[in-house]
C-alpha cells in the first residue's frame, strides 16, 4: 500500500488531482492501439468458415456479389459500419480518391478509416503527454491546453487525407508524362498487326520499369478484357480512374472508333501525334514560367551582395570622415 501511496502523491504532484485518473485512460487508450491490430491480424476460424460455406444463405448469395466480397480482411468487416461511409455516393467518392492514388485493394477504405481514426488518436495521447506528463502545460490557460492537446490529434487524423492528395497528384503527373510515349508504343504494336488487347498487354509490360502507375492501369484494362467486360466500360473505367484529361480524351477517340468503323491506327497515330505537341508546349510552359519562378531568388541572392560591394566602401569612408572631423 505504501508503494501505491507513494504513485498516486507522484502523479497527483506532477499532474495535478487527476494525476491518477489521466495516467488510468492513457493506459486505456494505450491497451485498445495495441488490441486492434492483434485482432486484425487473427486469422479466420475455420469452423466459422466451414460454417459460412455451408450457410445457405451464403449459398444463395449471387455469384458477382460472393465475388466482390470474396478476399477481404474478416477482422474490418466487423467494423465495417464505423470504417465505411454509409452514404453510396460518398463511398465511391472515397473510393474513386483511393483508386487514383493507386490503392486497389477492396479494403482500402476500411483501412483509410482506420488510419485517420489511429492516427487521431496517438496525436491526442502525444498531446496529453506534452501537456501532463512532461509539465510542460504548467502556466498555460485552458485555451492553450486544449490547442496543444487537439492540435497533434488533428493533424493525425488529416495526415491520412493529406497522404492521399499528395499520392494522387504525383501518379498524375507520372500518368501524364508517360502517356504520349505509351500512345507511340501501342501505335508501333498495332501496325505491326497486333490487335489493341494485344498491345495495351504489350505496352504495359513495356512501361514497368518507366511508368509503373501507367503500367498498372494498363494492366487493370488488360484484365478485365480477358474477364469478358464490355471494352467501353473497360475504357471508360479507365479514363475515370486515371482522372486525367489525356486519357480521357483517348477514351473517347478509341470509343469513337470503334463505334463509327474507322482505322485504330490512324486515330492513334493522329492522337499520339498531338500528344507529343501537347508534351513539348507543356514543357515550353514550365520554361517560360521558370524566369519568374526565379526573380525572387535571384533578387535575394544577388541584390544585397551587390549593394554592400558598391555602398560599403562609401559608407565607410563617410563614417572615418566624420570620426576625423569629431
Amino acid at each position: 500500500m505504501e508503494f501505491l501511496d507513494a504513485i498516486n502523491a507522484f502523479l497527483t504532484g506532477q499532474l495535478g488531482e487527476f494525476g491518477p485518473l489521466i495516467v488510468v485512460g492513457m493506459l486505456g487508450v494505450i491497451m485498445i492501439l495495441v488490441t486492434i491490430p492483434m485482432m486484425l491480424n487473427q486469422p479466420e476460424d475455420p469452423l466459422k468458415k466451414l460454417k459460412k460455406n455451408v450457410n445457405p444463405d451464403t449459398v444463395a448469395k449471387p455469384q458477382k456479389e460472393r465475388l466482390r466480397q470474396g478476399g477481404r480482411n474478416e477482422q474490418l468487416e466487423k467494423f465495417a459500419t464505423f470504417l465505411e461511409p454509409q452514404n453510396a455516393d460518398e463511398l465511391s467518392a472515397i473510393q474513386l480518391k483511393l483508386r487514383q492514388a493507386g490503392y486497389q485493394s477492396k479494403d482500402a477504405v476500411r483501412f483509410f478509416h482506420f488510419a485517420q481514426f489511429a492516427l487521431g488518436i496517438i496525436g491526442l495521447i502525444l498531446g496529453l503527454v506534452y501537456v501532463f506528463a512532461l509539465g510542460n502545460g504548467e502556466g498555460m490557460d485552458t485555451q492553450k491546453k486544449l490547442m496543444y492537446v487537439l492540435g497533434p490529434g488533428g493533424a493525425g487524423y488529416m495526415l491520412p487525407k493529406y497522404w492521399v492528395t499528395r499520392r494522387v497528384d504525383a501518379r498524375t503527373e507520372e500518368i501524364t508524362a508517360g502517356f504520349p510515349d505509351a500512345l507511340d508504343m501501342m501505335l508501333v504494336c498495332v501496325e505491326a498487326g497486333q490487335s489493341l488487347d494485344q498491345s495495351i498487354v504489350r505496352v504495359a509490360k513495356e512501361l514497368r520499369a518507366s511508368y509503373p502507375a501507367l503500367a498498372d492501369e494498363f494492366e487493370v484494362v488488360a484484365y478485365e478484357m480477358k474477364a469478358g467486360k464490355d471494352k467501353d466500360k473497360v475504357l471508360r473505367d479507365m479514363g475515370t480512374r486515371c482522372g486525367v484529361q489525356d486519357v480521357s480524351s483517348f477514351v473517347t477517340v478509341m470509343i469513337q472508333s470503334a463505334a463509327f468503323g474507322t482505322s485504330i491506327a490512324e486515330a492513334l497515330r493522329v492522337y499520339a501525334g498531338e500528344m507529343r505537341d501537347k508534351r513539348v508546349m507543356r514543357a515550353e510552359e514550365a520554361a517560360n514560367k521558370l524566369p519568374t519562378k526565379m526573380t525572387l531568388a535571384t533578387m535575394m541572392l544577388t541584390v544585397p551582395p551587390l549593394l554592400i560591394i558598391l555602398v560599403g566602401p562609401s559608407a565607410n569612408g563617410i563614417a572615418n570622415l566624420g570620426n576625423m572631423s569629431k
